[in-house]
């Protein structure tokens, strides 16, 4: 059993794929071609928002974001402890400091009560985390950072194709970024990312930002990176994407057939009202997380954590001054969780043994 299988979904996909490759391989565009722009366009009307800057890995959108607000030094970004550790080192790699609140413990994003109360005068913006597959309360966030003057971005790297109330993450004010590492809802075969958003003037930061602080070949007007999205990656996108929808749907409904069948035993994942979930992972909560785990390996089924240790508490951000305790809700999340095998592909058979062998370890 694979925890994500992107083998089948090869196979089901396999001349689409291969088609929109060679179209790029008889090109012999292989940066910033044809293939990136017609994603672009494509992923930005998906969104509903006006730009979208394909980029070389979800890090890299943050990080070229921040570069674009102009972010460094003295200034503080207010987001969450509980996410991979990308959403804080790019704010860190800008030379600003990470400024960590507390999650809801029903949904794992950011507690919308705690922001107003972490922001100083310091504070640029707010990085919202769509962690595990659904938007945060983005309307809330959008008003607090409203008043006080401050930019929201939406780390929406898990999160691609989920709505919350009729608007897609990745599609809200002011910027919204995505990974298409491959084992994402959407992924590629190899590293890429893209930013979303409706601000000309931080679409177009981007856009030069990606490549070398160039907007005119060989004139630099500012210091940028290599953060470019390769043409054989966004062709790989494109013949992924039109069968998208169809895999959204098939996660939803595979993450509800979990919830269904193991809700009496475990916490599983809680979808706010309007919002949808795409399930990037399907992770679940159980003071038994460890021995849990050694169960399912021990019968053939692989599991994983996302995450084991929050971010206050990881040594590259030590110098932050937080300890334990500071944040008891994203530290009890992380010595809890477990993700189980999750994909459009993962077969009603292998669903009910994983099922079969949660309940067999509990006794049921």
């Amino acid at each position: 059993m694979k925890f994500v299988d992107l083998q089948s979904q090869f196979a089901a996909y396999e001349p689409e794929i291969r088609r929109e490759i060679e179209d790029v391989l008889r090109g012999a565009q292989f940066i910033m071609g044809p293939k990136g722009s017609e994603l672009e366009g494509k992923l930005a009307a998906h969104v509903g928002a006006t730009h979208a800057i394909g980029c070389s890995s979800g890090t890299d959108a943050l990080l070229l974001t921040l570069m674009a607000y102009g972010v460094g030094a003295g200034d503080e970004i207010v987001t969450t402890p509980f996410s991979f550790i990308a959403t804080a080192e790019v704010v860190s790699l800008v030379g600003a400091t990470p400024v960590f609140i507390d999650i809801d413990p029903k949904t794992y994003n950011i507690d919308t009560a705690r922001i107003e109360d972490a922001l100083t005068k310091n504070t640029r913006g707010i990085i919202a985390v769509s962690l595990y597959g659904q938007c945060p309360e983005m309307e809330t966030i959008l008003s607090v950072g409203g008043e006080y003057g401050k930019f929201v971005i939406e780390d929406g790297a898990q999160s691609f194709g989920a709505e919350r109330n009729g608007r897609r993450s990745c599609g809200w004010p002011h910027v919204g970024t995505t990974s298409f590492f491959p084992s994402k809802p959407l992924g590629c075969y190899g590293d890429g990312g893209m930013v979303f958003t409706s601000d000309d003037k931080v679409a177009d930061r981007v856009r030069g930002l990606r490549n070398h602080g160039q907007w005119e070949r060989y004139q630099h007007r500012a210091i940028g990176i290599n953060g470019r999205l390769d043409d054989l990656q966004a062709a790989i996108l494109l013949g992924k994407f039109p069968r998208f929808p169809d895999e959204v749907s098939v996660r939803n409904a595979m993450g509800q057939r979990y919830s269904d069948r193991l809700g009496d035993l475990v916490g599983v994942p809680v979808t706010s009202p309007g919002n949808t979930h795409v399930f990037a992972q399907y992770t679940i909560r159980t003071p038994r997380r460890d021995d849990l785990a050694a169960h399912l390996r021990e019968n053939g089924i692989p599991t994983a954590v996302h995450y084991p240790i929050p971010l206050h508490l990881q040594e590259a951000f030590r110098g932050l001054g937080y300890g334990k305790g500071d944040f008891p809700e994203s530290e009890a999340a992380a010595r809890e969780v477990i993700s189980l095998p999750m994909s459009a592909f993962l077969t009603e058979a292998d669903q009910d043994e994983v099922i079969r062998q949660v309940r067999r370890f509990f006794g049921k």
